[in-house]
C-alpha cells in the first residue's frame, strides 16, 4: 500500500507563483483562506503573492499585487472580512481590463491563481482562464511582453474556494462564511426571544441570502421559529390564514411569543415578494398582535469568524494549493468544497452552470426541481423543518400502539436538548407515544418516566446542557429495575442521547437481550459529546460549540499577549484521552502546537518545541499558544509543561498557563449543534418507527438481531446506521476512543500552518469529480 500513497515531501512549488485574491461580497473565513494559502504555497517552495482589491487591484496592478511573507498573514484567522480587500469590478469585465490583468500578472510570473469568492468571481476567473492564451498573444504583438515570456507562462490555473454568507453555490455542502452568518443570526434571535417573551411580542425578521433561502430556513430550524419564507419554497394559496392560525395556535398553548423568519428574496406562488412590513401589517389586522421588524442587515456579514468556518477555510486553502500544484495544462478551473466531512475538487463551470439552473428553475415556478438542485444538504434541512413544523390535530395523527422512550445518558453537551426536542415531536407526528426519561438510567431504573406532548419541549433548541438531567450511569447496575420499568410502561423503542456511556448503555442492553425479552426492541443511539469520542460517527453533538468556546477564548488570550509580547500561553482542553478539542481547537485558533494523547511526546519534542517558540520571538510574531489534552500524558502534566517552558525559555519568553474546565461544557448550542442535533434525531425517529413496523409479529414488537441496535453518525458523507455490536471492534474501550480517528489527518496540517516541517499523507485529497445529479431515488438513500 505504501508505494501508492502520495506525500507532500514529494510535490514542490519551486519555481512557481501563486496569486491569491478575495472578490465580490465578504464572508467571515476569507482571512483563514488566504492565511492558508500563503502558508501552505510558501511551505512547498512557491511564492505567494496578496492580490488586494479583488479584480481591481489585479486590473490596476502596481502596489496592489504584493508578495506575501509567512509573518504577513500572522493575527489574521480570528479577523472577519478580508484584510487584502475585495470590490465589484467593471473593469474586468471589459476585454481591455483583461488585458491590463494578464501583463501584470506575467509581469510577475503568475500563472496560479486562488481566487475566493461567489459565483460571479468564479465565472470571470474561468472566462480569464479561457482567453489566457489570446490575452498574451495580444500582449507579445503589442511588444507588451516577450515571445518567451509567452511561452514561459503559457498555461493559468485556477482553483476556486467559495466564500459567500448565502450558501448558495451548487455542488459544495458548506460555502465559507455561513456557518459564523448563522452565528450572528442566532446569536440575534436568542437576544430578540428574550425580550418578546417579556411583552408576549411577535418578531418578524429579515435575514440575507439572495435568492437563497439557506440562511432563513437553517435558523429557522435551529431557533424554532414559528413560520419561515423561502425563495425555494413559495407559500401555498391561502398562507396567510395558515400561519396566523399556527401562530394564535401557539398562543393558545401558552407560548408567550412568535417569530417569523423571512428571507431577503422570499416570494409568493405568483414571484412577488413577501416583504416584512406586509408580514407585520397582516399578523396585527388579523390577530392584533403586538409586532415589531428586525431587519439584520450586514451584521450578519461582520463579527470573528465560527471554529468551523476557520477549519472549513484552513482545509480548502491547503487543498486549492494542493490542486494548483498537481495542475497541468489540461486541467479544468475547479473548485474546492465539501461534501460531508470530505474535501472534493469539482470542475467549476459545472458548479456554476447548475447554481444558474437553479435560479432558472424558480423563475420558471419550478420549485421543487430547484430545491433538489441546491443540493442534499438543503433539501435535508428543508424535509426535517417541514417534519418538525406542520403541528398535526389528533384527529389527523396516524395512530400507532407504540410507545418510544427518549433519555440522555453520560455528560451533558449542547444541543442535546435540540434533538430531544426533534425527536418527541418527529414521533408524535410519527403517531407513536413519547416518553421522556429523567437522570438517563439512573431515573429509568427509578421509573422517573413521563409522557412528553408537543408543547413540553416549546423553546428547548436554544438551551445549553441537558433539560431531562443526565447520568453517566450504566444500565447494567440497575438491569432489572429498568427491564420492570420498560414492562410497567410498554416501551416498545429506546432512543439514547449521549456520549462513550450511551455506546456502552447501548452495547448492555443487546447483551441483556437473552436474559430480558423487554430489552429486544429497536434502539438508536445518538452521539452527544463534547469530546467527540464516540465510534462510528465524525461528528459529535456538543463538539462544536465547545470548539467554538476554546477558540473564543484562545482569541482573547492571544490578543491579552498582543500588548506584552514574549509570551507562550498552554491551554489545557477536555476531551478525556481523545485529542479531537486539542487539534482541532489549535487548527482554529491558529495554535504553535497541540499535545495529544493519539501522538506520543517525549521530552525531544516538548524541547523541540521550546526551539521553535524562540525562533519564533525573533520575528515579529512575539507570541505562542500551546494547546495539551487533559489526558495526553500521565507524567508531561499541564504544570510540567508549564515549568518546562518557563525554565527554557528564561530571557527569551515568559509562561502563563489557563485550564479551562467545564466551560467548554456549557453554553447555548451553537447553529450547527442545534441542526445536527435537530436533523439526526429526526432521521433517527423515522428509522425507529420503520424497524417497529418491521419487527411487529402477533401483537407485539420482538427485536433482536444485530440491525435493530444502531447508532447513526456521520460518515464522511452520509448520515449511516451501524449496528452498535459492529462497532465493538473498532472501540478502545480501556481509553473510550475510536481505534482509527478522522481528523488525526488534520494535525500535520495543522503543524505546517504553524511552520514545523512535517510528513503530510495527501492520498486523501480530493480528485476531479463532477457533479452527480441525485435522482430521486437516490435522494431517499441520504
Amino acid at each position: 500500500m505504501q508505494d501508492t500513497k502520495k506525500f507532500i515531501e514529494n510535490l514542490s512549488g519551486a519555481g512557481k507563483s501563486i496569486g491569491v485574491l478575495t472578490s465580490g461580497g465578504d464572508a467571515q473565513g476569507m482571512n483563514a483562506a488566504v492565511r492558508a494559502v500563503v502558508r501552505m504555497g510558501i511551505y512547498v517552495g512557491a511564492k505567494v503573492f496578496f492580490i488586494h482589491e479583488g479584480y481591481q487591484g489585479m486590473v490596476d496592478g502596481g502596489d496592489n499585487i504584493k508578495e506575501a511573507s509567512w509573518e504577513s498573514v500572522s493575527s489574521m484567522l480570528q479577523v472577519g472580512g478580508t484584510v487584502i480587500g475585495s470590490a465589484r469590478c467593471k473593469d474586468f469585465r471589459t476585454h481591455e481590463g483583461r488585458l491590463r490583468a494578464a501583463l501584470n500578472l506575467v509581469q510577475r510570473g503568475i500563472t496560479n491563481l486562488c481566487v475566493i469568492g461567489g459565483d460571479g468571481s468564479l465565472t470571470g476567473a474561468n472566462l480569464f482562464r479561457e482567453e489566457w492564451s489570446g490575452l498574451l498573444d495580444e500582449l507579445v504583438q503589442s511588444c507588451q511582453i516577450s515571445e518567451e515570456a509567452s511561452q514561459t507562462h503559457s498555461a493559468l490555473h485556477i482553483v476556486g474556494m467559495v466564500g459567500s454568507i448565502d450558501n448558495d453555490f451548487c455542488g459544495t455542502d458548506m460555502t465559507i462564511g455561513t456557518d459564523s452568518a448563522l452565528h450572528r443570526i442566532i446569536e440575534v434571535v436568542d437576544a430578540i426571544m428574550t425580550t418578546a417573551q417579556s411583552h408576549q411580542r411577535t418578531f418578524v425578521l429579515e435575514v440575507m441570502g439572495r435568492h437563497c433561502g439557506y440562511l432563513a430556513l437553517v435558523s429557522a430550524l435551529a431557533c424554532g421559529a414559528d413560520w419561515v419564507l423561502i425563495p425555494e419554497m413559495p407559500p401555498k394559496d391561502g398562507w396567510e390564514e395558515q400561519m396566523c392560525h399556527k401562530l394564535s395556535e401557539n398562543r393558545a398553548d401558552k407560548k408567550r411569543l412568535n417569530i417569523i423568519i423571512v428571507a431577503e428574496g422570499a416570494i409568493d406562488q405568483n414571484n412577488k415578494p413577501i416583504t416584512t412590513e406586509l408580514i407585520k401589517d397582516l399578523v396585527v389586522r388579523c390577530l392584533g398582535f403586538d409586532t415589531r421588524v428586525t431587519i439584520l442587515g450586514h451584521v450578519q456579514r461582520g463579527g470573528t469568524p465560527s471554529a468551523f468556518d476557520r477549519i472549513l477555510a484552513s482545509r480548502m486553502g491547503v487543498e486549492a494549493v494542493l490542486a494548483l500544484l498537481e495542475a497541468s495544462p489540461g486541467t479544468p478551473a475547479c473548485v474546492v468544497s465539501l461534501c460531508g466531512n470530505q474535501a472534493v475538487r469539482l470542475p467549476l463551470m459545472e458548479c456554476v452552470q447548475m447554481t444558474q439552473e437553479v435560479q432558472k428553475a424558480m423563475d420558471e415556478k419550478r420549485f421543487e426541481e430547484a430545491v433538489k438542485l441546491r443540493g442534499r444538504s438543503f433539501e435535508n434541512n428543508l424535509n426535517t423543518y417541514k417534519l418538525l413544523s406542520h403541528r398535526k390535530m389528533n384527529a389527523e395523527l396516524p395512530r400507532s400502539s407504540f410507545n418510544v422512550a427518549v433519555l440522555n445518558v453520560g455528560a451533558p453537551a449542547a444541543g442535546m436538548n435540540a434533538a430531544v426536542r426533534s425527536a418527541v415531536r418527529v414521533g408524535i407526528t410519527e403517531g407513536h407515544t413519547v416518553f421522556a426519561v429523567s437522570d438517563g438510567f439512573e431515573g429509568f431504573s427509578k421509573g422517573q418516566i413521563k409522557e412528553f406532548k408537543w408543547g413540553d419541549v416549546g423553546g428547548w433548541t436554544g438551551q445549553g446542557g441537558s433539560l431531562l438531567g443526565t447520568k453517566r450511569t450504566l444500565p447494567a447496575k440497575h438491569i432489572d429495575k429498568i427491564a420492570e420499568q420498560m414492562r410497567i410502561h410498554n416501551i416498545n423503542a429506546l432512543l439514547v442521547i449521549g456520549g462513550f456511556e450511551a455506546f456502552e448503555s447501548l452495547l448492555q442492553l443487546v447483551d441483556a437481550r437473552s436474559r430480558y425479552e423487554e430489552f429486544c426492541v429497536p434502539m438508536c443511539m445518538l452521539p452527544a459529546t463534547i469530546s467527540n469520542n464516540v465510534s462510528g460517527t465524525d461528528l459529535s453533538i456538543g463538539a462544536d460549540t465547545s470548539l467554538n468556546a476554546i477558540v473564543e477564548t484562545c482569541d482573547r488570550i492571544k490578543q491579552s499577549a498582543s500588548g506584552t509580547k514574549h509570551r507562550v500561553f498552554i491551554i489545557e482542553t477536555m476531551g478525556g484521552y481523545c485529542g479531537y478539542l486539542a487539534t482541532v481547537g489549535g487548527l482554529a485558533s491558529g495554535a504553535d502546537a497541540a499535545y495529544i494523547y493519539e501522538e506520543p511526546f517525549d521530552i525531544r519534542d516538548l524541547q523541540s518545541n521550546v526551539e521553535h517558540l524562540t525562533e519564533k520571538m525573533k520575528t515579529s510574531i512575539q507570541r505562542g499558544l500551546v494547546l495539551r489534552n487533559e489526558n495526553s500524558s500521565e507524567n508531561y502534566t499541564t504544570d510540567f509543561i508549564y515549568q518546562l517552558y518557563s525554565e527554557e525559555g528564561k530571557g527569551v519568553f515568559d509562561c502563563r498557563k489557563n485550564v479551562l474546565g467545564h466551560m467548554q461544557q456549557g453554553g447555548a448550542p451553537s447553529p450547527f449543534d442545534r441542526n445536527f442535533g435537530t436533523k439526526i434525531a429526526a432521521k433517527a425517529m423515522q428509522w425507529i418507527s420503520k424497524k417497529l413496523k418491521e419487527f411487529y409479529r402477533e401483537g407485539r414488537v420482538f427485536a433482536n438481531t444485530e440491525d435493530s441496535a444502531c447508532l447513526l453518525g456521520m460518515r464522511r458523507r452520509a448520515l449511516v446506521f451501524q449496528p452498535v455490536i459492529q462497532l465493538k471492534d473498532e472501540t478502545d474501550f480501556v481509553h473510550r476512543i475510536p481505534k482509527e480517528q478522522w481528523w488525526l489527518r488534520l494535525r500535520p496540517l495543522m503543524k505546517i500552518l504553524a511552520k514545523y516541517k512535517t510528513s503530510y499523507d495527501v492520498s486523501d485529497s480530493g480528485q476531479l469529480e463532477h457533479i452527480v445529479r441525485l435522482r430521486a431515488k437516490d435522494i431517499s438513500a441520504i
